[in-house]
């Protein structure tokens, strides 16, 4: 058993195992380090980069360009299984994790620009557990302060942290099978998740959580914002409960700026559900940007569209700081009035924030939510919140 990532490069019947650093030359020209006898494929035709488990694909200007799955690409990080195609020419890259600290890896269940997360088995017990690795050196300090904070929380809707891995980085979490949730939903479906979300947020934001400050001194703050609330960040386990994921981005309000770990001016998180205070004031982030995004999230469950319209072209930035939300009844007219007068107004963030914290918001949807009639007003279902 290896304790390397190991990528595959497969293409007419042959293959090639990598498990360091290294670069290939891929085309018809001798001195490529891939030669394919393919008249479609460049002389030298397209360059993987391999920093296990990082594996990038450049197109060299080839003259019937570089597909990924089929699409055109310039440049282009690869998971496991995609395919690479030059000409008439396939070539399937594979990228195994080793199997570590008592884990076996089962399969890639996604990834970002800074980490990976695989389904693993415990060789133990037999649970089944999500493994999130880093990818991104450059990004230790925020991987490090979502392992912390996830460390620190102990809520049913937050997603449950096991155990840290050494190297490389990485920690094990709770394996939520039921994935995100889908749009639209039938409201009380949808309002039952949303309590949930908020539930953990009034845990969250309350939560007592390791600071580690700018002089490399570890302090304890209260009050945790996510700052990332978004539907991928909202995972289900088999039963439908919710569970909150992902605070790489969650700082404690209450040492807002003392860390020195946000640059003034940065910005991050998902755009279409950052509320535009979020985006001019990143660095010193109330609980209400988290009551605004849940609220978004909330929005997005009923109607299967973010609040504001990003048309294509636009500067999603500009469309924030410049567009209003679009009314929740413009996208969904069957929706309760009252549902309808309250989401409009939690995201209304051209003034103060409607709401300050998770408990009040968690009331006035409580409040609707009593008066809706058994039958779902959009679906036809009786679908009563539980």
């Amino acid at each position: 058993m290896t304790d390397l990532w190991t990528v595959s490069v497969s293409t007419g019947g042959a293959q090639r195992v990598l498990t360091h650093d290294t670069s290939m030359l891929i085309g018809r020209g001798p001195e490529c380090d891939l030669v394919v006898a393919d008249p479609q494929v460049s002389h030298r035709h397209c360059r993987l980069t391999i920093r296990p488990p990082r594996v990038t694909v450049r197109d060299l200007a080839s003259r019937n360009g570089t597909r990924v799955n089929g699409a055109i690409i310039t440049k282009r990080d690869l998971r496991d299984g995609d395919l690479v195609r030059l000409g008439n020419t396939i070539i399937r890259v594979g990228i195994h994790p080793p199997d570590r600290d008592g884990l076996t890896i089962v399969r890639e269940l996604g990834r970002g620009a800074q980490g990976v997360v695989h389904l693993a088995r415990e060789q133990v017990t037999g649970t089944m557990v999500a493994v999130k690795t880093l990818l991104a050196p450059d990004a230790a300090d925020l991987f490090r302060r979502e392992m912390d904070c996830t460390a620190a929380l102990d809520h049913p809707n937050i997603v449950r942290f096991h155990r840290s891995l050494p190297h490389p980085p990485g920690y094990v979490a709770e394996y939520c099978p039921g994935g995100h949730p889908t749009a639209p939903l039938p409201v009380s479906e949808a309002l039952r998740l949303t309590r949930q979300a908020l539930d953990a947020l009034a845990y969250a934001h309350t939560a007592e959580v390791p600071v580690l400050l700018a002089d490399g001194t570890t302090t304890i703050g209260r009050g945790l914002v996510h700052r990332d609330i978004k539907p991928q960040n909202l995972l289900l386990t088999s039963g439908r409960t919710l569970k909150i994921a992902d605070f790489g981005l969650a700082k404690a309000y209450d040492q807002a700026g003392l860390s020195g770990r946000t640059p003034t001016g940065a910005i991050a998180g998902t755009i279409a559900f950052m509320p535009r205070h979020q985006l001019v004031d990143y660095k010193y982030a109330r609980p209400d940007v988290d009551l605004w995004a849940v609220t978004a999230c909330l929005y997005w469950m009923l109607t299967g569209a973010p609040p504001r319209d990003f048309r294509s072209g636009t500067d999603p930035v500009a469309v924030v700081l410049r567009e209003r939300p679009v009314p929740v009844r413009h996208r969904r007219p069957q929706l309760p009035a009252d549902l309808s007068t309250l989401i409009d107004a939690a995201l209304d963030d051209a003034t103060e924030p409607a709401f300050q914290h998770a408990a009040e918001l968690a009331a006035a949807l409580d409040g609707v939510d009593s008066a809706l009639p058994d039958a779902d007003p959009a679906s036809g279902r009786r679908c009563r919140s539980t």
